[in-house]
C-alpha cells in the first residue's frame, strides 16, 4: 500500500515537473522571440548589449594604440606631404579617437537598464564612419603625391582595415562604414592610374580588404557564440541555485513534517493505549465470565471478538511506533550477549500452535556451536518472530518451513527461513518491503496484517549493521535471509592471568 501510494505520487509528480519545465521553456522562448522582434539586429537585448559593450571595451582600451598609430602615419607622411598638412590630419585623427574614447567610456559608465541600444549603435557607427573618412583623407593626401607613396598608401589601407575589423567586429555595420571610405579612395586612385602596377595594387588591396571583412564576420560569430554560451551557463547556474533553494525548502518542510509526525505518534500512543488497556481488560473479564455466565451466549462471543480486535489494534500501534522510531533514528539498542539459536528455538515454540492448526511442520538446522552475538535481544526476537509468523501465515495447509542458523562466509552469523508457500512475484517485492505494503496473495486471502513486519525487520537489521535479503518466485516459496556482521560475534577468549609476572611465593 505504501509503495503503491509512492508510485501514484511519483506518477502524479512527473507530469507536474514535466509541465513546469515545459512552461518555463515556452516562457523563455516567448521572451526571446519578443526581444528579437523589438531588436534592430534580430538578437535578444542581453546579447545585443554584450556585443556593444565589447565594442566599447575594445575601443576604450586601444585608444593609446590608435593614437600612436596615427602619430606614426602622420610622421612618415610628412616625408612626402607638407608638415602642416600632416599635422592637420593628425589633429583630426586625435579628435576622432578622443570622441570614440569619450563615447565608449560613457557607454560603459551607463547602467545597462538605462542604455538605449539603437541610439548607441548609431553613435558608434557614425563615429566609425567619421574615423574611416579621416583615414581615407590620409590615403588621398598620399595619393596626390606623384611618386614613392603607393606602397605606404597600401600599408595605410591594410593597417586601417585590419584595425577596424578587429576592434569593431562586434558591430558588423560599423566595420563596413569604417572600411568603406578607405577602400573607395584606394579603388578610385588605382583606377585613375590605368597601368599594370595599379591594377595589381587594386587586386591586392581588394583581396586584403575582403579577407579582413571575412575575418570580422568570423570574429562577430565567435563573439556572439561566446556570449550565448556564457548566458546559457549563467542561466543554468541560476536554475541550479533555484533548484537548490527549492530542495532546501522541501527538506526543511520534510523535517518539520517528520517532527510533527513523531510528536503526533508520541501523543497518540499514550492517548490510544490508555483506553485500549481498559477495553482489553474489561473484554477479557467478560470473555472469561469472571462475574458469572452471560444471560445471552452470544455476548461471550462478542466479548472475545472485542478482545481479539483490541489486541490486533495494540499490536498495530506498537508496530507503527517501532517503525517511526527506526525511521527517525530514535530506536535505542540495549545490547547484550544473546544466543541466536536459542532465540530462534523459543520463537518457533511460540508459533507451534498456529503451525499445528494448519498441519505445518518445521525443519531446523541449527549450529549449536555458534558463539553469542552482541545485539539487542528484544530486537532480535522481534526479527525472528516477524519472519516466522509471515512464513506460518502464508504457508498452505500441510506445508513445510525450514529454519537454518549458521556461519556466514565472512565470519558472521545468519538466519534463513524458507517456506513452501505460493511465493511472491518479483514486481511485488518492493511493495511488500514498503511500509503498509501488502502483496496480492495477502489481499486475496484476506490475511490479517499491517504490512509493517518486513520493513521493521529490515530497519532493525540495519541498526545492527547486518543484511536483509528476500528471495521469492511464484510457486517456489519464499526465503528470507538475515545476516549479522562478524563484528557482533563474541568469540570465546582465554582467561586473563591477572597475577604479576615478577611476584614470588612468600
Amino acid at each position: 500500500m505504501g509503495e503503491l501510494t509512492a508510485q501514484i505520487v511519483q506518477q502524479g509528480r512527473r507530469p507536474t515537473l514535466h509541465g513546469a519545465v515545459h512552461r518555463r521553456k515556452l516562457s523563455q522562448e516567448m521572451r526571446s522571440a519578443r526581444e528579437k522582434l523589438t531588436s534592430s539586429v534580430g538578437l535578444e537585448r542581453s546579447y545585443e548589449y554584450e556585443l556593444v559593450r565589447v565594442y566599447a571595451q575594445y575601443h576604450s582600451g586601444s585608444s593609446l594604440l590608435l593614437l600612436a598609430l596615427a602619430v606614426v602615419i602622420a610622421g612618415i607622411s610628412s616625408l612626402w606631404v607638407p608638415i602642416g598638412l600632416a599635422t592637420g590630419w593628425l589633429f583630426l585623427a586625435v579628435v576622432v579617437i578622443g570622441i570614440k574614447l569619450v563615447l565608449s567610456q560613457r557607454f560603459l559608465a551607463t547602467p545597462p537598464e538605462e542604455v538605449r541600444l539603437p541610439d548607441w549603435r548609431r553613435r558608434f557607427m557614425l563615429a566609425e564612419l567619421i574615423t574611416g573618412l579621416v583615414w581615407a583623407l590620409s590615403v588621398l593626401t598620399l595619393a596626390k603625391v606623384e611618386t614613392g607613396t603607393s606602397g605606404f598608401a597600401l600599408f595605410v589601407v591594410l593597417i586601417v582595415t585590419a584595425v577596424t575589423a578587429s576592434l569593431s567586429a562586434t558591430i558588423p555595420l560599423a566595420v563596413y562604414l569604417g572600411v568603406a571610405p578607405v577602400g573607395a579612395i584606394a579603388v578610385s586612385v588605382a583606377l585613375s592610374e590605368r597601368d599594370f602596377n595599379a591594377f595589381m595594387m587594386l587586386v591586392m588591396t581588394s583581396s586584403a580588404v575582403a579577407f579582413f571583412l571575412l575575418l570580422a564576420t568570423r570574429l562577430y560569430a565567435n563573439s556572439l557564440s561566446s556570449i550565448q554560451s556564457r548566458a546559457e551557463k549563467d542561466a543554468m547556474f541560476a536554475e541550479l541555485e533555484q533548484a537548490k533553494a527549492n530542495s532546501d525548502e522541501a527538506r526543511r518542510r520534510a523535517e518539520e513534517a517528520n517532527l510533527a509526525k513523531s510528536r503526533f505518534l508520541a501523543t497518540m500512543s499514550h492517548e490510544l493505549r490508555t483506553p485500549l488497556n481498559a477495553i482489553l481488560g474489561f473484554s477479557e473479564v467478560m470473555k472469561n465470565e469472571v462475574f458469572g455466565t452471560h444471560a445471552t451466549p452470544a455476548y461471550k462471543d462478542y466479548s472475545a471478538d472485542i478482545h481479539g480486535s483490541g489486541q490486533h489494534l495494540l499490536t498495530l500501534i506498537n508496530e507503527i511506533l517501532d517503525l517511526s522510531r527506526i525511521e527517525a533514528g530514535r530506536y535505542e539498542l540495549n545490547e547484550e550477549a544473546v544466543e541466536l539459536s536459542h532465540i530462534v528455538t523459543e520463537c518457533r515454540h511460540m508459533l507451534n500452535l498456529k503451525a499445528k492448526a494448519k498441519n505445518q511442520s518445521f525443519r531446523e538446522f541449527l549450529d549449536p556451536s555458534l558463539p553469542r552475538l552482541w545485539a539487542d535481544e528484544r530486537a532480535v526476537r522481534q526479527i525472528v518472530l516477524n519472519i516466522l509468523s509471515n512464513a506460518v501465515k502464508f504457508t498452505p495447509q500441510g506445508g513445510e518451513i525450514t529454519i537454518k542458523v549458521g556461519w556466514t562466509s565472512s565470519g558472521g552469523q545468519y538466519l534463513s527461513v524458507n517456506d513452501t508457500g505460493p511465493g511472491i512475484p518479483e514486481d511485488e517485492i518492493p511493495v511488500v518491503m514498503s511500509s503498509f505494503g501488502r502483496g496480492s496473495l495477502a489481499i486475496k486471502t484476506a490475511e490479517q496484517g499491517s504490512g509493517l513486519g518486513l520493513p521493521i525487520v529490515k530497519g532493525l537489521v540495519d541498526l545492527h549493521g547486518g543484511g536483509f535479503q528476500l528471495k521469492s518466485k511464484p510457486r517456489e516459496g519464499t526465503e528470507v535471509i538475515v545476516t549479522f556482521p562478524a563484528a557482533r560475534v563474541i568469540d570465546a577468549l582465554p582467561a586473563v592471568d591477572m597475577k604479576p609476572k615478577n611476584s614470588k611465593a612468600a
